[in-house]
């Protein structure tokens, strides 16, 4: 998927705080029922056509939750404010008790707000001890990650910034030349750098190797890599891209023998009938000898794929099929997701024959922390993690394991804020008045409150705040100057108004603050 950075927030929190904070996040993750062992002592390996872990078959189903590298101000002191530990800690919450067992996630950025590698050869030592800081909550959450090392998009930089860095300019389709070892020898150079950086650097919180950590399921190579354009011939047969992935794949493998593999391509082809050849051949590409798995992504009803839910659900065994009979290795549906359709519905029809036709793991795009996407963004109480937790339990049983109904669930704690929700609703247009109660004990600072909207409602004007809308999704933000911050036990108020379509209007079903859920008043 091509992701675009979003809003940047920080939420300090009292150091205090932060030490009950894991304290409490390390003890709910021992009396959980699956074995803490289990998630740290050991590595998923492949075993022909299957994931296993310990000796037994493994199926998962997990999420992308990409942004996981932003939660914090990306400035000051490490520990306190760079990072954001109680809000990393309290995604993975969420997730594990939703029932994902792997994340995929980003792991490059050449920004320079939270980037790991913002100039060649210079690594943000910040960013990647929040890195540490991930994989070890991670781990006391019991759960599985796989990093991604970079993006064949341009959000947060991706490989255009390398192609510049050798003074070669990037964009759609000369970006292609980064795969291309005449063109580009020193992306080559730069990007087995940055990956021989990450795979033996050490995380300071455990003292472990990125590459002897079980929590890392598996490395993906690159975002969605092509080798687009080039030539009718190169389409079809993907002969640079595969060259690329073996001397890659090679020195990965050689480095961290441990870890499993993937090449993080979507599957598009015109023999699936599903996008075009894009220099990226499903099977050859995956035929590859270091890669472990067979990856794709599929959106059916995006307006280029105009997939029905049959045609989706033919696409995604013709996947499972070749991956299983003619490359030889497990299937993981990277990333998938449906917008204007009944989702849940959607997802309900999709998961089950997934599992039918012996799909090994899947993850949706995307759990988000707050109401950041409207288009693909899944939240906390949203219809379709129902149905993802059924497919959780049905992956988890197939594993021999517990499956996720049966776990300890985080126990409910009280919101630190609360929201009130006036409206005025005149049909085609509203005003809303809005007050955050800050419930807790601690300052809430540069406070940013999200939302989703019922039905088409549009903000037009604001007043004592400023807006961001991303479809039914939006999020406020103080006002510039003043009353940045909410005091414990006080509030702020602001109001705005807006168009809307008569008779779809009404307060949205849940706020969150600064990324964490509050009550409605």
């Amino acid at each position: 998927m091509r992701t675009h950075p979003h809003a940047r927030t920080r939420r300090p929190w009292p150091l205090t705080f932060l030490f009950l904070a894991a304290l409490a996040g390390i003890c709910l993750t021992l009396v959980r029922p699956v074995p803490a062992s289990a998630a740290a002592d050991s590595f998923v390996t492949r075993c022909g056509i299957r994931f296993c872990l310990d000796g037994e078959e493994y199926y998962f189903a997990g999420a992308n939750a990409y942004d996981l590298f932003t939660f914090g101000s990306g400035s000051g002191d490490t520990e306190t404010e760079y990072m954001d530990k109680a809000r990393i800690d309290a995604h993975f919450a969420r997730m594990r008790d939703d029932g994902v067992d792997v994340v995929r996630l980003w792991m490059f950025s050449h920004e320079d707000w939270h980037g790991f590698e913002k100039a060649e050869g210079v690594y943000n030592e910040q960013q990647f001890t929040q890195f540490d800081y991930i994989i070890e909550s991670a781990r006391t959450h019991g759960l599985r990650l796989m990093p991604v090392f970079e993006n064949y998009w341009e959000a947060y930089g991706g490989i255009d910034t390398r192609l510049r860095w050798e003074g070669l300019s990037g964009g759609q389709p000369a970006r292609a030349a980064f795969f291309d070892k005449k063109r580009c020898p020193g992306c080559f150079t730069s990007y087995k750098n940055y990956v021989s950086y990450a795979l033996n650097r050490t995380n300071h919180y455990s003292g472990v190797k990125y590459k002897d950590d079980p929590t890392i399921f598996a490395w993906d190579l690159m975002n969605e890599p092509r080798y687009e354009a080039q030539s009718p011939e190169e389409d079809v047969e993907g002969t640079t891209l595969r060259a690329w992935v073996d001397e890659m794949g090679a020195f990965i493998k050689k480095i961290d023998p441990n870890h499993l593999l993937g090449a993080g391509i979507e599957g598009h082809g015109t023999q699936y009938g599903f996008g075009g050849d894009e220099g990226n051949p499903f099977v050859h590409l995956q035929q590859s000898p270091y890669l472990d798995f067979t990856s794709a992504h599929p959106y059916p009803t995006e307006h280029w794929a105009d997939l029905t839910l049959e045609e989706t659900k033919q696409l995604i065994r013709a996947w499972i099929s070749d991956s299983h009979e003619k490359v030889g290795k497990p299937f993981f549906m990277g990333e998938f997701n449906v917008h204007n359709v009944d989702r849940a519905a959607w997802w309900s029809e999709i998961y089950d024959d997934f599992e039918a036709a012996g799909g090994d793991g899947s993850a949706f795009w995307w759990y988000q922390d707050r109401e950041i996407d409207g288009k693909f963004g899944v939240s906390q109480g949203d219809p379709e993690l129902t149905v993802f937790r059924d497919h959780s339990a049905h992956m988890a049983t197939k594993s021999g394991r517990t499956p996720p109904a049966t776990r300890s669930p985080t126990p409910a704690a009280a919101a630190p804020c609360e929201v009130t929700y006036q409206l005025s609703d005149w049909g085609p247009t509203f005003n809303a008045d809005v007050t955050i109660h800050n419930t807790g004990t601690t300052a809430v600072d540069r406070w940013e409150l999200s939302f989703r909207f019922p039905g088409d409602q549009a903000v037009t004007q604001i007043w004592n705040a400023t807006r961001m809308q991303d479809g039914r999704s939006v999020t406020v933000t103080h006002p510039t100057g003043y009353n940045t911050s909410i005091a414990p036990r006080s509030s702020v108020n602001f109001g705005f108004s807006g168009t809307s379509q008569t008779g779809t209007n009404g307060a949205p079903a849940a706020f969150a603050l600064n990324g964490t859920a509050c009550t409605s008043a």
